[in-house]
């Protein structure tokens, strides 16, 4: 046991390294001008490496950024609405003000990606996929025909709360403060989310 977390922890270690490389470079010369040998040989490890942790060179930033919305919900525990589980999972990332969170990485890799339209087509057809990935799971979660429909505004609702979050930090708004206005703002989002899932069953009764 002592072995296999020993191995665990040299693979993240690996893997953050090669995050840590990958941002570097992209901030300094762009996402399209670097190419993945570079990363690897700022990383420290061969090619093939590099591609056992991040298949495909998008992944390298886009990876940090991904949410699967619809494990979340395949994931919930009995007896919690989709929605709750979303919010939940929404809630703890508004706690961001713990410490744990590396906001210079995280600002650097929005402008990043906001440098980018490789990347910027990157994320909207991630998003893309991934609503319609939440949308089939809210539908046998009991969302029913409006499941589609529901998947968009909650896909848009969360896309806007991370928008103001990265602002905020990017002005200057310390962590914590912008953790506590974001933790605000999930709940009233899903407040208003959830009224409008409970009328869906309601309706479908």
């Amino acid at each position: 046991m002592m072995m296999a977390g020993l191995r665990e922890r040299k693979k993240e270690e690996t893997r953050r390294r090669i995050s840590e490389a990958a941002l570097r470079l992209f901030d300094e010369r762009g996402y399209d001008a670097v190419t993945v040998n570079e990363v690897a040989e700022a990383a420290g490890v061969a090619k093939v490496t590099l591609f056992n942790y991040f298949p495909s060179k998008d992944c390298l930033v886009l990876d940090a950024v991904r949410e699967d919305t619809a494990a979340i919900v395949a994931a919930r525990p009995a007896g919690q609405s989709p929605l709750g589980a979303l919010r939940a999972h929404y809630r703890g990332m508004a706690g961001l003000g713990t410490g744990e969170v590396d906001v210079e990485a995280l600002l650097t890799t929005i402008r990043v990606i906001s440098a980018s339209p490789a990347l910027l087509a990157g994320v909207y057809q991630t998003n893309m996929a991934q609503r319609y990935e939440l949308a089939t799971a809210l539908a046998e979660a009991g969302a029913g025909r409006a499941a589609t429909l529901l998947a968009g505004q909650v896909t848009a609702a969360v896309t806007t709360l991370q928008e103001a979050f990265f602002h905020r930090l990017s002005t200057g708004v310390p962590l914590e403060e912008a953790g506590r206005l974001l933790e605000e703002e999930v709940e009233l989002a899903f407040d208003l989310l959830e009224r409008g899932f409970s009328s869906i069953e309601g309706d479908e009764s």
